[in-house]
């Protein structure tokens, strides 16, 4: 159920107009921006709304971790705002399940990483994904 609901996330991000370069959890030695890095972290909540009277986990939460990362700020911004546009308020499809529009958690300005003597600027924004059975 994991990978169904990562690679609902990496779809729509691939499907983008533009072609996004969408990298999943790794950069390959030598790649140069613009690119999107994508880490993901799951979760099954326990709400008193999520669990149904048996005890069995219904609801689901993909928190997806996107890097947009250009080689400066404006570049990471660009890229970020095109993040946006592929996620937010979109509702994905995996199978068996039924999604909720994806909505944005959590964002920050770009950084600048200079580790590999190469200076690209990383912005992070946090998008969330929830599913119940369909």
């Amino acid at each position: 159920m994991i990978r169904a609901h990562c690679d609902a996330v990496i779809d729509m991000l691939q499907a983008a107009p533009g072609s996004l370069r969408v990298l999943d959890g790794a950069v390959p030695t030598g790649a140069v921006p613009p690119y999107v890095l994508l880490y993901f972290a799951d979760t099954d909540p326990e709400l008193v709304d999520s669990n149904p009277m048996d005890g069995t986990s219904e609801r689901f939460v993909l928190r997806a971790y996107v890097h947009s990362v250009g080689s400066n700020a404006a570049a990471a911004r660009a890229l970020g705002e095109r993040v946006r546009t592929a996620l937010l308020d979109q509702v994905p499809t995996v199978a068996g399940r039924t999604c909720w529009p994806i909505r944005r958690e959590d964002g920050q300005p770009p950084q600048r990483d200079e580790s590999t003597g190469v200076l690209v600027m990383d912005r992070v924004d946090i998008y969330r994904l929830e599913s119940v059975p369909a």
